[in-house]
């Protein structure tokens, strides 16, 4: 039989060589001394021989696509955020564009996002909250954010309604909560869907009606992103949760090609209807399997992705712990340079899960001058994504023609963060001695007037 009795033999073998690997030559890696002028990147991946030993057993499964360890994830995921359905995809930008789809199906009725519709929504964030909307031929109407919570203005949330208006989807910005009671309140009182993009902000709580409760399950919809730099990591990869089954049946069918079917790959007449229906014009009889109630995409993860999330979920809660300490320990040492910047601040009632530090130029200070110094020492550095997404290329026909999008009031603050805000990384593979470096690298760049 070979150098192996067994196939489980054979697996347990190949892990404990793929664990020492980890030891030999990953592990050395992630423990490297910091010596000043490395680089300090704004996020990277946090893991350990577990996730390298998940991703080789899914390897030799050979199942390849969404399997065992989608189910498990899927089933962890739902359990940690305390929510009844959780869908496992390929990218965060996949779970944003599943979750606004499900808003247009014909199974909500008169309350589906037609084309046409409005949905309010922040330019100061990352396109992929909005672009869904565009595509779509859905309108949507820009309010502006806070300094410094960098969140939307909930104050503008009336001056944006209008009689198309269906639904509010904005992100939770690089983990501090929006202001959900006022949003949740809002959207409830004139019958709109709430999409929370959480993609930034995995872990954060916020305290409504006396409940504390994780961002993404507040809103009829939450998103979820697994790209290497986000709170935990499969390496590509995203989720889309609710706890409205209907919501949770329209999210399945647009993941997987659009189909009425509730089986999964690999399975057939898990409905128990697989050859007894009529549905729209088919005959009668025809294969549920491929009957399709939506214009869907195949946007599933593959069991490789999950695999690694299973073993990262695991770690998550430490994640989180994290996070929040490199958050604290870079507010702290930076109080005295208030004057020359603006501190990010939580918002009321919620406790982050910070993603980042953002940091606001004042009057006098020169974002540019500031962000480049502290790159020539090492310290990556990232704008707020789009800062004011109607200010780019993307935009270019819409602008000239007026049409495809709205702006309620003004952009004054969302310019500003285009012009004076950046941001820094808090990701828990950062040590006490990097957050102090870089404390004193931005106290250099200020006090020099660099």
């Amino acid at each position: 039989m070979g150098i192996w009795n067994s196939e489980a033999e054979a697996r347990e073998q190949i892990r404990g060589m793929v664990a020492q690997y980890y030891k030999d030559f990953k592990k050395p890696l992630q423990e490297k001394d910091f010596t000043e002028g490395d680089k300090i990147p704004y996020a990277s991946r946090v893991y350990d021989q577990q996730e390298m030993c998940n991703l080789v057993d899914a390897a030799l499964d050979f199942w390849l696509t969404s399997g065992r360890f989608a189910e498990e994830f899927e089933k962890k995921f739902s359990e940690y955020l305390g929510i009844r359905f959780c869908s496992l995809v390929n990218s965060g930008s996949s779970a944003n564009l599943i979750a606004f789809m499900a808003l247009t199906s014909p199974l909500l009725g008169e309350r589906r996002v037609k084309r046409g519709d409005e949905v309010i929504t922040v330019a100061a964030g990352f396109p992929t909250t909005v672009t869904p909307m565009i595509q779509y031929g859905a309108v949507p109407v820009f309010v502006d954010v806070t300094i410094p919570q960098y969140n939307i203005d909930t104050s503008k949330l009336e001056e944006a309604l209008s009689e198309k208006t269906k639904a509010v989807m904005i992100a939770h910005t690089l983990g501090n909560p929006f202001d959900l009671k006022a949003v949740k309140s809002f959207c409830d009182a004139h019958n709109l869907w709430l999409v929370e993009d959480n993609c930034d902000a995995l872990g954060s709580k916020y305290t409504i009606d006396g409940e504390e409760k994780f961002t993404g399950t507040v809103g009829d919809i939450g998103t979820s992103s697994f790209y290497p730099p986000h709170h935990m990591t499969m390496g590509e990869g995203g989720a889309v949760y609710t706890d409205n089954p209907l919501l949770h049946r329209a999210i399945c069918s647009f993941r997987d090609w659009g189909r009425d079917c509730i089986c999964p790959s690999g399975k057939d007449n898990m409905c128990g209807h697989r050859f007894d229906k009529q549905y729209g014009e088919l005959p009668l009889g025809y294969d549920h399997k491929y009957v399709y109630s939506h214009f869907g995409y195949n946007l599933k993860a593959t069991d490789l992705q999950a695999a690694i999330g299973c073993a990262q979920i695991d770690k998550f809660p430490s994640f989180v712990e994290r996070r929040k300490h490199n958050f604290d320990r870079l507010k702290e040492g930076l109080r005295n340079t208030e004057d020359r910047l603006i501190l990010p601040a939580a918002c009321e009632n919620a406790d982050p899960s910070w993603f980042g530090f953002l940091i606001t130029c004042k009057e006098g200070t020169d974002r540019n001058k500031v962000v480049q110094y502290i790159e020539t020492k090492g310290i990556q550095t990232r704008m707020l994504f789009a800062g004011n997404l109607i200010k780019h290329p993307c935009f270019d026909e819409m602008r000239r023609t007026g049409e495809g999008y709205r702006i309620a009031g003004s952009l004054e603050n969302t310019d500003r963060i285009m012009r004076d805000t950046f941001w820094v990384g808090v990701y828990p593979g950062m040590t006490d001695e990097k957050i102090d470096y870089m404390v004193e690298t931005l106290k250099n760049a200020i006090d020099n007037d660099i």
